[in-house]
């Protein structure tokens, strides 16, 4: 199998367009192939450059067995879609099917198309949305016609949420294929009847996590699961495992209840019982609260559920023979009964969760969380399957935090082919004050204008808050003759398109972009990171966890967040071989903490230095060789 392998693996990459050796995707393919022979767990960093898609799926297919993949994000699902598994099928000598798999509201739905294009209730719908909407909803009525899977992410353009809600359906109102008209030519089904042909099933790692808490009923049977950016796995979990409840839920299932029901007092008692429930949680919001819930939680929480009943018996009541009316109560009735369920869920016992309220003061929201995601992880997925996880950093807790059952995993790093030693020098601002004091970020600001002076321009600097993004820019734009865009100033993707198309510009964003921004080349020679990214002390979730580890919690929760999310955030700097450029963490405490080393080592192998002069002098090496122009021929 070994050889085999190595030999696929060999004949696909040389079809690349810069085709060459990697020894890491090699070593990662390998033992890819080794796990799933074996049946044994695999955690595996790659290092970025590795080419860890191609060293997982090129041994999965070999390996003749059924495939889910799980992605953190659906950018990397449609990576895999349009790019990664097409090439894969057209080199590899081996056949295989694969398919997409995404949530049901990613898919528009036929029957709720014909709904907002027929008389009367249609057209009821279709007054009551703004004119720009209206004519949003046409064009995606339209496109349902010629569209071959239905997926959003074939749209090439973007409609508002408003437009799109009104031509799709959660899985929370969907009352499934049998029991609707448009059952056998909906798009969310055939993707996955595809799924249940297929060899290969890429979906994301949320609906994963929906599908292991439904008890294994959404996904086809399997043999193997690999999951990529498998740093994010607990969280993700935590997120599909546990039960959300906020006022928009109940707004939400106003708005199905309005296409069925005529009855303003009764479609106005649901909307009031959200509110009740949004002024219960607002005093609690950041907080954890015990359990059971307040009683004026609980209030609120009873009170909606008596709300949605009596909805209920309304629409028991409505006796149609009109197909499109029995949809619009089928929907209703099945989106209010998954309410009722987590309402009784929420109200009920919680051992071993915790209940807190996230969100901001104006939609709050409660959350039913479990404390440790290993228990429905291991009898979900790890006595169930093969699983293979992996990323480009690894958090040193991480199998122990999912639970990973001790003796039947093994462990390895294959690194990166990039020469970071040569081509990156990490540089630790030791000379300023703690980040807590207040001469902090007026010391940041001066060190950032010094690099971003040096650099040129072409600068991605990161922070740990909106607040210290806010006020560096303010500070920095006046002093450097380079353009300064913000992540307030356009969409992520529109806003990484403007920075990479001004060589000599800066990009100054927040957490959203440590992690899923690839800006190759010149364009990007300096990553600066205003504080190690310490997950907040008073997170409610974590501080649960906190107090149930006691003092282990540092090193098992803190330090290796902090130290994966840094690796991330420096991540954004190499994206190819040729790459060259700093990194600059504003941060001392990487300098002189105890646990410095243990952060340290979570990044890639790069030059250190105490000294900005250093730093500076690299980032003008860089720009200057850069600008010489190519002797003449």
């Amino acid at each position: 199998m070994k050889n085999k392998t190595a030999s696929a693996l060999a004949s696909v990459t040389a079809a690349l367009p810069a085709a060459e050796d990697r020894p890491g995707q090699r070593h990662m393919a390998e033992a890819v192939a080794a796990a799933i022979q074996s049946g044994r767990h695999l955690v595996v960093q790659a290092g970025t450059g590795t080419g860890k898609t191609m060293g997982y799926l090129v041994p999965a297919v070999l390996a003749d067995k059924r495939i889910v993949v799980a992605t953190a994000t659906k950018a990397l699902q449609d990576q895999l879609a349009s790019k990664d598994l097409p090439f894969l099928a057209e080199h590899l000598d081996h056949p295989f099917e694969w398919a997409i798999l995404k949530g049901r509201s990613n898919y528009i739905c036929l029957q709720r198309v014909r709904e907002v294009q027929a008389a009367g209730n249609g057209q009821l719908e279709m007054d009551e949305l703004a004119p720009t909407v209206r004519v949003e909803v046409k064009r995606l009525s339209e496109w349902a016609g010629t569209t071959a899977t239905g997926d959003m992410a074939e749209l090439d353009w973007l409609p508002t949420d408003r437009a799109w809600q009104s031509v799709s359906v959660s899985s929370d109102e969907c009352p499934g294929a049998a029991r609707c008209p448009m059952g056998q030519p909906c798009f969310a089904e055939a993707a996955r009847q595809r799924a249940a042909n297929a060899d290969v099933i890429v979906v994301n790692t949320h609906l994963y996590g929906l599908h292991v808490a439904s008890g294994g009923v959404l996904l086809p049977e399997h043999d193997v699961v690999i999951i990529d950016e498998a740093h994010s796995l607990e969280d993700i979990m935590s997120d599909t495992v546990g039960v959300s409840i906020g006022s928009g839920r109940f707004t939400s299932l106003m708005l199905t209840l309005k296409r069925i029901l005529d009855d303003p007092v009764l479609l106005g008692s649901v909307v009031d019982a959200g509110v009740a429930l949004r002024e219960s949680l607002v005093p609690h919001v950041g907080q954890r609260l015990p359990l059971p819930l307040p009683t004026a939680v609980t209030a609120a929480l009873v009170n909606g559920r008596t709300r949605i009943d009596n909805a209920q018996s309304a629409l028991r009541a409505i006796d149609t023979d009109v197909e499109d009316a029995k949809q619009r109560k089928l929907r209703a009735q099945t989106q209010a009964g998954r309410l009722i369920d987590h309402i009784d869920i929420a109200i009920g016992t919680h051992d071993g969760s915790v209940a807190f309220v996230s969100g901001a003061p104006d939609t709050p929201r409660l959350e039913i969380a479990p404390l440790d995601v290993g228990p429905t992880l291991r009898t979900g997925v790890w006595d169930k399957h093969t699983a293979v996880l992996t990323s480009a950093t690894i958090p040193a807790s991480l199998a122990d935090r999912v639970g990973l059952p001790d003796g039947a995993v093994d462990t390895t790093d294959v690194g990166s082919p990039f020469e970071y030693e040569r081509n990156a020098m990490l540089y630790c601002a030791i000379h300023l004050p703690e980040p807590r004091s207040p001469e902090f970020a007026a010391a940041t600001h001066d060190e950032l204008v010094a690099l971003i002076s040096a650099a040129g321009g072409r600068t991605l600097a990161l922070f740990t808050s909106w607040k210290a993004m806010d006020a560096a820019a303010e500070a920095v734009r006046a002093r450097i003759p380079f353009a300064v865009m913000t992540q307030r100033d356009l969409p992520k993707t529109a806003l990484v398109k403007a920075f990479s198309n001004d060589e000599n510009s800066c990009l100054f964003a927040t957490a959203g972009f440590f992690q899923g921004v690839d800006i190759p080349g010149r364009t990007l020679s300096l990553v600066t990171i205003d504080r190690l990214p310490f997950p907040r002390p008073n997170d409610p979730l974590l501080a649960a966890r906190r107090d149930l580890l006691g003092a282990k919690a540092f090193a098992q929760i803190d330090l290796p967040r902090a130290a994966t999310l840094l690796a991330q955030a420096t991540g954004r700097l190499i994206r190819t071989a040729t790459d060259r450029g700093v990194v600059a963490v504003m941060d001392p405490r990487l300098g002189k903490a105890a646990y410095r080393w243990d952060i340290i080592k979570a990044l890639p192998p790069m030059k250190r230095t105490r000294h900005r002069s250093e730093a500076e002098a690299f980032l003008r090496e860089i720009t200057q060789a850069g600008d010489t122009p190519d002797p003449a021929p």
